[in-house]
């Protein structure tokens, strides 16, 4: 980065400048402190009985409210959704709220029932919190950030250190959905369709794979989607990645609204889904396990990890192939 560089959204998109941003400057700017920027969750070497992850995030969607979700539900499930991809099971959650002036009260409350709900659901408890109000204009109503706090058996071992030539990619449902239904939910291209985000707790499927001695690692394709997940792994294991698009799910009216303004699916952020690389002799018993989960119906082994050159490559249905690049400009701002 040049001295005369700037923050832009591209900082923010979870591609190749949000990499950038987080490696050459944050971590190098708090070298020498405790800060893992490989995995979702951070292995807290504190002596007990498992070990302790946390985590942190923050929301600023927009629209607050959207079809399968809201920004409350949304901040449950992304923060319990990055412990257990990590194999951790969360256990308490911090919440802080960043109220614009003139919200109303009847808005905040549904959204505070909603965080209540998914919350029970994932069976994790917000044990502390602080709230700010910010003048009017200055964040869309509502801001939130969290920090989560969960447990790991020691016996689990996830890493990128643990993937392998050969290992297998699965995904555990259709791709875009969250990213199309926010994008609809905005009203600013005048189209309708009944897609709703797949924002959800995905703690049955992290844990219905955690038992597999092939698993290898899990992470949850939010901010640059499925493509984005896969350019990760390339950067740090300097293993390929392929893929095959007729394996890849994608709903048909996800691939349409895609098709008509010019969105590729496999670059949208997703809320409730998992990839996961598993060693290839346990791939068909993971991919089982998912698809016997009401979440994992429509889960597919998608590709597999390769040794032969470093890019993330796409099997097209015709037979040809084409490289997915690393993500640039963010398409679709403020979409978690």
């Amino acid at each position: 980065m040049t001295s005369r560089e700037k923050i832009s959204l591209a900082h923010g998109n979870g591609g190749r400048r949000m990499r950038e941003l987080i490696h050459n400057v944050i971590a190098t700017s708090l070298d020498g402190l405790l800060l893992d920027i490989q995995n979702d969750a951070a292995h807290l070497p504190i002596e007990g009985n498992g070990q302790l992850f946390m985590t942190t995030d923050g929301f600023t969607v927009s629209p607050l409210e959207f079809p399968g979700g809201d920004i409350g539900s949304l901040a449950i499930h992304g923060t319990v959704n990055d412990l257990a991809v990590s194999g951790a099971v969360p256990l308490y959650l911090s919440l802080n709220l960043f109220i614009e002036e003139g919200t109303s009260f009847v808005l905040l409350q549904k959204i505070l029932h909603s965080m209540r709900a998914a919350a029970l659901d994932a069976g994790i408890q917000i044990a502390c919190g602080d709230t700010k109000v910010v003048p009017r204009g200055d964040c869309n109503g509502l801001f939130i950030a969290t920090c989560g706090i969960g447990r790991k058996d020691s016996s689990i071992c996830l890493g990128m250190d643990q993937i392998h030539s050969g290992d297998a990619i699965l995904v555990s449902g259709p791709v875009g959905d969250h990213g199309i239904a926010v994008l609809l939910a905005r009203e600013q291209f005048g189209i309708r369709c009944d897609v709703q985000s797949d924002a959800a707790n995905v703690m049955p499927l992290t844990q219905a794979l955690l038992s597999l001695p092939g698993l290898a690692f899990m992470r949850d394709p939010t901010r640059g989607g499925f493509a984005t997940v896969l350019h990760e792994i390339q950067y740090f294991t300097k293993l390929g990645c392929r893929v095959r698009a007729s394996q890849i799910p994608i709903r048909e009216a996800v691939q349409g609204v895609c098709e008509l303004l010019g969105y590729d699916p496999l670059y949208l952020a997703c809320e409730g889904r998992v990839v996961a690389i598993v060693h290839q002799q346990d791939a068909a018993e993971a991919l089982a396990r998912w698809r016997a989960l009401p979440q994992g119906a429509s889960a597919a082994i998608v590709g597999e990890i390769t040794s032969v050159g470093t890019a993330v490559t796409l099997e097209t249905e015709l037979g040809g192939e084409r490289v997915l690049e690393d993500l640039e400009e963010d398409a679709l701002p403020r979409i978690c």
